[in-house]
């Protein structure tokens, strides 16, 4: 008996799975320990010589994993294949309950009821990248979407996303993102923070405004409105790094 076709394992996987679109996706996801039960590639030699250059830790593994793809079935799966022409499934992280506000050594970000899909990854790659301890979100947006994947480049699988309960949220104090609050440069963030930033157009809930510890205000010149999600977020956690973590430590 022969083996299902791309196609036929993919829909038996795509259940249960979420889409890493490209090769940055599927390097990041399968460096920090992803699960991968089908990668595709519409031309594995070059895909295999792209590893060789950008990710040689990865050789071997994508040698056993990726599988050769017919450039229409890989649109026929994916709609709009990366540029790269590789796709892959992995099975989502649960992300479980945050870790005790004592032992935390970073910040968690806490995304109130965010809008923008391409926002919610790009925060989760910052979050990766800077090395705090993970992402959280209220409302209706499901931050292992496909669109939030491909923004984070697969570095959901680098640090812990989930959602939280706006009435049951993390223990350590909450410092609120709020043109109302007091200027960030003169505050110091705990390590163990909670920091939480408001949706791109409707600002922090009133469930997460009143819970907060400290309302925080990040500089802006008057008459600009607000910052794009991730550069806030990116701000935030630069001045709690740079307060936090000299240089070389």
């Amino acid at each position: 008996m022969s083996p299902p076709s791309p196609a036929a394992r993919w829909a038996e996987l795509a259940a249960t799975t979420v889409l890493l679109d490209g090769f940055h996706a599927l390097k990041h996801a399968l460096r920090f320990g992803a699960e991968v039960p089908l990668a595709l590639a519409t031309d594995r030699p070059t895909t295999l010589a792209l590893a060789e250059r950008l990710a040689p830790d990865l050789v071997e593994r994508l040698a056993a994993t990726l599988v050769e793809a017919a450039p229409e079935t890989l649109r026929g799966l994916v709609g709009r294949p990366h540029p790269t022409g590789v796709a892959a499934l992995a099975v989502p992280t649960a992300a479980g309950p945050p870790a005790a506000a004592e032992a935390r050594r970073a910040p968690l970000v806490l995304l109130d009821q965010p809008r923008h899909l391409g926002n919610v990854g790009a925060v989760v790659r910052l979050v990766a990248g800077v090395g705090a301890a993970g992402v959280l979100t209220t409302g209706t947006v499901d931050p292992w979407h496909p669109t939030v994947l491909r923004a984070s480049a697969g570095l959901h699988f680098a640090t812990r996303v989930g959602r939280a309960d706006p009435g049951e949220l993390p223990a350590g104090p909450l410092f609120a993102l709020d043109p109302e609050g007091e200027d960030l440069r003169g505050l110091r963030l705990p390590d163990h923070a909670v920091l939480a930033f408001g949706s791109e157009r409707a600002g922090l809930s009133p469930e997460v405004r009143a819970r907060a510890d400290a309302l925080v205000a990040l500089p802006m010149r008057a008459g600009v409105s607000s910052y794009n999600l991730a550069t806030s977020v990116a701000m935030t956690l630069y001045h709690w790094q740079a307060g936090q973590r000299p240089p070389g430590t």
